[in-house]
């Protein structure tokens, strides 16, 4: 199986994390993560940087327990591609293949199905992580699977066995939702009995598979591929405007890099901060301009200009008419 040297990190991610009252914002800041992480167009993470994103939930949840929070709040729309092609499987042993296919477009993990004539089961480790799964990170893949069956097959579907390397503190809570003890092993896995394992996907769909097999084969070619400098700026631009920070030390922080390496890297690619800031205004300003109904003095500090007549004399510069007209050329 390949093992990514980056991963796809889908904008769901950001639904889940709301989903479960989990701030995003505050999820990054404990994992020490660049905070437009979730706004990147094309968002990829290192293996390390995986482990550390999954840290920051812990913390950004608080008290509450992250696993049970998935399985609360577990739903399609939280989820990409890869699961979505599971989800289309005719049952749970040809969802686990899948799965197990195109597990690097979702984590830094390896997943081994072993299907035998009286059970499946599936033994999850990962890389670029020293020491076993991370206690919550291997229980929310234990909570995964069981809500995947039990989703698709719209059943109280329970594993037979579990195994993990480290036991939760609140162990009972993780047993009744499971239906099943939870032993210490050397690995994280999870067994369901043949019977279950094979029991007919509600949502099995073999033309939306068809449709998932091709782009998931071409994600997992795509994989090194991560977004430049100048997507990530115009992603910090595009929430940093509005609170009335636009500038390049600001942008930089939120990007985990100081001022002198940002403005080496957009050099790189033949960009500019300025330039950047320009576009990402101008794209805002025929967005509000079009779609809403506020002021020109609204909008103008919704852009980070001191006063509506700074905005004017911009925009006129950069359009070649004024606000005001083009707002009556979209009406």
């Amino acid at each position: 199986m390949k093992r990514a040297n980056k991963f796809i990190i889908a904008p769901n991610w950001k639904l889940l994390l709301n989903d479960m009252q989990i701030d995003p914002a505050n999820v990054l800041k404990f994992a020490e993560l660049p905070a437009d992480l979730f706004n990147r167009e094309h968002a990829s993470l290192a293996p390390h940087e995986y482990f550390q994103l999954c840290h920051g939930m812990e913390q950004a949840a608080g008290e509450r327990e992250v696993p049970l929070l998935l399985a609360e709040n577990f739903s399609v729309e939280s989820f990409d591609a890869p699961v979505f092609a599971a989800i289309c499987s005719p049952n749970m042993n040809v969802a686990l293949k899948r799965l197990s296919q195109y597990k690097p477009l979702i984590g830094p993990m390896v997943l081994t199905v072993n299907q035998a004539k009286s059970f499946t089961e599936l033994t999850t480790s990962c890389y670029g992580h020293r020491g076993p799964l991370p206690r919550a990170l291997g229980l929310m893949e234990l909570v995964f699977f069981t809500q995947l069956i039990r989703t698709t097959t719209r059943e109280n579907v329970k594993p037979t066995r579990l195994s993990l390397p480290e036991l939760p503190e609140k162990l009972s809570l993780y047993e009744d939702y499971f239906g099943c003890a939870i032993s210490k092993g050397k690995s994280v896995s999870i067994r369901f009995s043949a019977q279950d394992a094979a029991r007919p996907f509600l949502t099995s769909n073999s033309a939306m598979w068809e449709f998932f097999e091709t782009k998931l084969n071409q994600k997992l070619a795509d994989l090194d591929q991560s977004a430049s400098t100048a997507e990530r700026v115009k992603a910090v631009l595009l929430e940093a405007l509005p609170s009335g920070d636009s500038s390049i030390e600001g942008v930089a922080e939120k990007l985990a890099m100081s001022k002198r390496t940002l403005q080496r890297k957009l050099s790189s690619e033949k960009e500019s901060f300025q330039v950047l800031l320009q576009n990402v205004r101008a794209e805002l300003a025929d967005h509000y301009l079009e779609k809403s109904q506020m002021s020109l003095g609204e909008i103008s500090f919704l852009l980070g200009f001191q006063e509506s007549n700074s905005f004017i004399r911009a925009y006129s510069s950069w359009k070649g008419v004024s606000p005001g007209h083009f707002r009556e050329q979209c009406h």
